[in-house]
């Protein structure tokens, strides 16, 4: 298991750096923060000093090198509309994004376990039509395109939602985590239903009711625990891609998480501040996918690797 892990940490290094350097660069081609900070009115001379303040005037590879350097030494730089340090801003911003991820995540397997698992006991009823069409259907349909028609409909129409912010105790929290739970719930239904069929058709659940196991006991201690593989990658899957892809959803209702935090930095062009955002989910992101193969390992021995030390 210490190889398998030390490999798959090796193995994130790359991609680590990749991001590290796409987001340098790609933060600069949004323009020169110097002509968004200062008036039009500004001389040659207050330009150069706002420039040479946030090492601006300095040539792309040499920004590189410093960031890559300050990187190494936890320094992410500070914000050019705050005066804060940039790590600060972004792991204030990033609980509430894994709040959120974490409640959606869990509704999601619940909902997927009992709707599935349902579906499955009784294989080509009308219920299982109707679960399986609802949950294709909620796995396909775009989410910026649920939080705006549910903005319209309980926030604009019924008045019965706030339309943003985190002001409203519980209602705040309702549309953002319906609107990112749909899609994970239509495929993790769909998951849990296609695992849960092979399993009650497989001998040994036979066995267990030959030997008068009740149906209740034959799905959840034989069937569902031997389904829960598959299902606990595709949740993890998930998990990563909400707290990647919630930007839209942050940024639609407001939610002072990581991605509006983003958003906002690209759009005032505060570089530093937008490197610590992505930096921070990227390392997150990767230390989600270990925790996803580790216990993938543990419930399948055929993905470790054993090799000695």
């Amino acid at each position: 298991m210490i190889t398998f892990l030390r490999k798959r940490v090796v193995s994130s290094a790359i991609p680590l750096l990749a991001v590290l350097l796409g987001v340098f660069l790609l933060a600069r081609l949004t323009g020169d923060p110097t002509s968004l900070y200062l008036p039009e009115s500004a001389t040659p001379a207050q330009r150069a000093e706002f420039a040479a303040a946030h090492g601006l005037d300095q040539p792309v590879w040499k920004q590189l090198l410093d960031y890559l350097w300050g990187v190494l030494h936890l320094d992410f730089g500070t914000s050019l509309r705050t005066d804060e340090p940039a790590a600060e801003m972004a792991l204030r911003a990033f609980p509430h994004t894994l709040e959120l991820a974490v409640v959606t995540v869990a509704l999601a397997v619940l909902g997927a376990v009992v709707v599935g698992s349902w579906a499955a006991y009784r294989p080509n009823s009308p219920a299982d039509r109707v679960s399986s069409f609802l949950s294709m259907t909620a796995a396909s349909v775009p989410d910026f395109w649920i939080a705006v028609t549910g903005v319209w409909i309980f926030a604009v129409v019924l008045g019965i939602l706030p339309t943003s912010g985190v002001d409203n105790g519980v209602l705040s929290w309702i549309l953002p985590i319906l609107v990112l739970m749909i899609r994970p719930l239509g495929v993790l239904t769909q998951v849990v239903r296609g695992a849960m069929v092979s399993a009650l058709s497989a001998p040994y659940v036979r066995l267990a009711r030959s030997k008068g196991a009740g149906s209740r006991r034959v799905v959840t201690h034989h069937a569902l625990r031997n389904a829960a593989a598959p299902a606990l990658t595709v949740a993890g899957d998930l998990a990563v891609s909400l707290v990647n892809g919630a930007v839209i959803v942050e940024t639609i209702f407001g939610w002072p998480g990581i991605g509006k935090l983003m958003i906002d930095s690209i759009l005032e062009r505060d570089f530093a501040v937008l490197q610590a955002a992505v930096l921070l989910t990227a390392v997150t992101i990767f230390a989600l996918n270990i925790v996803i193969d580790i216990g993938y390992a543990l419930l399948d021995p055929r993905v470790r690797d054993f090799t000695p030390v």
